[in-house]
């Protein structure tokens, strides 16, 4: 059927150009005017050698051929006109006055478009060319249309094929277009079979593409299927098909017609893609994301099949020192080491499961065990199914052996343990947030214990989690709230007796409780509160030396315990000035004091403020003297101003002659250096006595007073130090006296 708008002149040229041959000179000249008056550009030949040689210049829309001419005829010309390139497709109108099918035949033979009985009825010529013209133009529209659809299929790596079920009229088979014979790699000139590109097909796969062929076309359903095939040169490729069935009017199948697209390229890219979403670029180990998908997988089966599965969080030891010590490049080296270890401490499967695993078997969960990274220096080993404990003791011993090994990275040998943490599924949780936060718990409770081991979640672990979790949270609240004190210890000169100045000790009144140091300074240096708590302690021991100068006249100083970490900030000593300018005291009112472990831990970043402290007046006080380093250079180099004896060489004074002989040295090494000397922990007067005749005068302990409110401090001050009551007043005075007796003793 021919669409009305196939003659529309609107897409016709304006005067299309016609190359009008014929010897008979009448007739030509008579056509011509015939054609012209009816909208015809007309070029005029007498013969068909003549036409040959115009037809480069005119460049004509149609061609109209006299049949018989003489020398070179119509049927002639035709033929060596369709030799010549570009006119293979021009249009060309035989007129012939001969009425007969062999004169027909021939010139459909030679290449005629149509053919036209010689007449005077131009109205219909006119119309038989305008028509020719339309059906060359239509023509020359589908010409390009087909090219420039094998051009965009060329590119998709796309063709088309038709296959036809057997039958009485045909013996059916495949049939691939020319684009489609490029996808699998053959030529236009090749004879292609179903059974033939079945046979290019892997045998691991070829076995159940012909099941699902044979289902397919069985049920007459559509087919849609990304398939591996080996061409001829041994590459690999995957080709997607698709193909819809065809029926006959009886509702009968007869065949099936479709596309072949080569979608390698597509489908590398997508794995690509899929891989970095699920796999740590890093490491190559599954990343959070794929882990949460597995072991959800692995839970559902476990529920199924109603076997138990486990969750192991491994924590590297000591990774960030690593890491801050040789750099971030040497990081990434020990942890893709770590993670080839771990790799080989379970059955690691690196595939990315994105089916239902019920169709490989009903141990198809097994595939999901593997070893993934969290993030940081945090892995997960999941293990699908487990027998009892002793699968994960046994996991677990081999992750722990595996980390002993010294590793290299950096041009340094470096050791890394691991602290492990279990949870067991569904013992302790049914989710995979259930066991990964109970994973992480037993985990640290690992850290806590000293590292480098494993442990299986237990319920009491979260109580000391949650209270731990609770303590916290009410420590960051604990300043604003004004829950914090500081209790006094007193420094006694037991040679006159007095009070020569105290140790601040920080208290929290957490409600009706007191809760001691040692249960909160701990977490609050792990949370970083342990800044604003010294920062508080300052200008409350600012404070009360304040309220003790108008109250009895104090005229010392207040000894407030700093961590390191804040001998490294720029603004400490800003902050003791504006803590002792509120108050109007001196600056020797605060006194510093500061462990020697802590000290040397970070000597360099400390130093440059101990000096600007010094210039200020701000005395440093080196706390548990003799428990740290051995080198004792530092003692000549700091602007340090005193030490105090530990309390563990105190503790057997007068029972062992070491601790005798520690403390003399370390007492003859402060006069030595110029330096204060004042021992903490005494308890007993046969403490203080040894250590009064060793030349240690100054003291501090639970002989003379415990760590008391400051208005306890001002009572003790009034009933016990000032009438001289204390039973340690009469014996430090008998010991002095006794001393001074002695021939060469001392005078003071």
């Amino acid at each position: 059927m021919i669409l009305p708008h196939a003659f529309d002149t609107d897409d016709m040229p304006e005067q299309p150009k016609v190359l009008l041959v014929d010897d008979d000179e009448v007739t030509l000249m008579v056509t011509a005017a015939a054609m012209r008056e009816r909208g015809f550009d007309v070029t005029e030949a007498g013969s068909g050698e003549r036409a040959l040689a115009q037809m480069i210049d005119c460049l004509p829309d149609i061609i109209v051929l006299d049949a018989m001419m003489p020398g070179l005829d119509g049927f002639e010309t035709c033929a060596t006109l369709r030799q010549q390139p570009g006119f293979e497709n021009m249009p060309v109108l035989m007129l012939t006055g001969l009425d007969d099918d062999a004169s027909i035949t021939r010139a459909y033979q030679v290449g005629a478009t149509d053919f036209f009985v010689k007449s005077p009825q131009w109205s219909l010529l006119a119309g038989r060319l305008r028509y020719l013209l339309r059906s060359s133009s239509t023509r020359l529209e589908l010409e390009r249309s087909k090219a420039k659809l094998a051009r965009a299929q060329d590119l998709a790596r796309m063709g088309s094929f038709d296959w036809r079920r057997p039958s009485a009229k045909s013996r059916g088979g495949l049939t691939l277009a020319s684009e489609g014979l490029r996808v699998f790699g053959f030529l236009q000139s090749d004879h292609v079979s179903l059974r033939r590109l079945l046979r290019m097909v892997p045998m691991p796969e070829r076995r159940g593409m012909v099941r699902m062929l044979h289902d397919v076309l069985v049920h007459g359903s559509v087919l849609a299927i990304d398939v591996p095939v080996i061409l001829a040169d041994s590459r690999q490729r995957i080709v997607h098909v698709e193909a819809e069935p065809e029926f006959n009017d009886q509702g009968h199948g007869t065949g099936y017609t479709g596309i072949v697209q080569d979608v390698t390229d597509r489908r590398v890219a997508e794995d690509r893609i899929r891989h970095l979403a699920n796999f740590d670029a890093l490491t190559g180990l599954p990343n959070r994301r794929q882990l949460i998908w597995r072991t959800e997988r692995a839970l559902d089966h476990a529920r199924r099949l109603n076997h138990q599965a486990a969750l192991l969080l491994i924590d590297l030891d000591r990774f960030k020192i690593i890491n801050d010590t040789l750099g971030h490049a040497a990081g990434d080296e020990l942890l893709v080491e770590v993670s080839r270890r771990l790799r080989s401490c379970v059955r690691h499967s690196e595939q990315v499961i994105d089916g239902a695993l019920d169709s490989v078997g009903v141990r198809s969960h097994r595939s999901l065990e593997a070893v993934g990274r969290l993030g940081g220096d945090e892995f997960v080993a999941l293990l699908p199914e487990i027998t009892d404990l002793s699968d994960i003791e046994r996991v677990s011993q081999r992750i722990l052996d595996a980390m002993r090994e010294p590793i290299f990275v950096g041009g340094q040998e470096c050791f890394v343990t691991a602290s492990v943490g279990i949870a067991l599924f569904p013992r302790d949780g049914n989710t995979v947030a259930d066991l990964l936060r109970n994973s992480d718990v037993a985990m640290y409770s690992v850290k806590s214990a000293g590292r480098n081991s494993s442990a299986v979640f237990d319920p009491q672990l979260v109580g000391r989690g949650r209270e731990k979790l609770e303590l916290e949270s009410a420590l960051h609240k604990a300043i604003e709230r004004d829950e914090l004190v500081l209790h006094y210890q007193p420094k006694i000169d037991v040679r006159s007796a007095r009070m020569v100045g105290a140790e601040a000790l920080m208290r929290w009144q957490r409600g009706d409780t007191l809760v001691p140091p040692g249960d909160f300074i701990p977490l609050a240096e792990e949370t970083g509160l342990i800044v604003p708590l010294s920062e508080w302690a300052l200008r409350e021991a600012a404070r009360q030396a304040k309220v003790w100068a108008v109250n009895f006249g104090f005229a010392d100083s207040i000894a407030v315990n700093l961590p390191n970490r804040m001998f490294e900030r720029s603004d400490l000593v800003e902050h003791i000035h504006q803590s002792v300018s509120t108050y109007g005291v001196p600056h020797r009112s605060i006194q510093l004091e500061i462990t020697e472990t802590g000290l040397m831990k970070d000597l360099q970043n400390v130093i440059p403020s101990l000096h600007r402290l010094n210039e200020i007046g701000v005395e440093i006080s080196i706390d548990d003297f003799g428990t740290g380093y051995s080198s004792l250079a530092y003692l000549t180099t700091l602007p340090i101003s005193e030490l105090k004896i530990d309390r563990s060489f105190v503790r057997d004074l007068g029972i062992t002659p070491q601790s005798s002989a520690v403390v003399t040295a370390i007492i003859a090494l402060a006069r030595s250096l110029g330096l204060r000397v004042i021992a903490e922990g005494v308890e007993n007067l046969r403490q203080m006595e040894v250590l009064h005749r060793l030349g240690c005068g100054v003291m501090q302990g639970f002989l003379f007073s415990r760590a008391v409110p400051p208005d306890e401090l001002e009572r003790w001050l009034q009933q016990t130090v000032l009438p001289r009551k204390a039973p340690w007043i009469a014996q430090a005075g008998d010991t002095f006296l006794l001393e001074a007796s002695r021939p060469g003793g001392r005078r003071g």
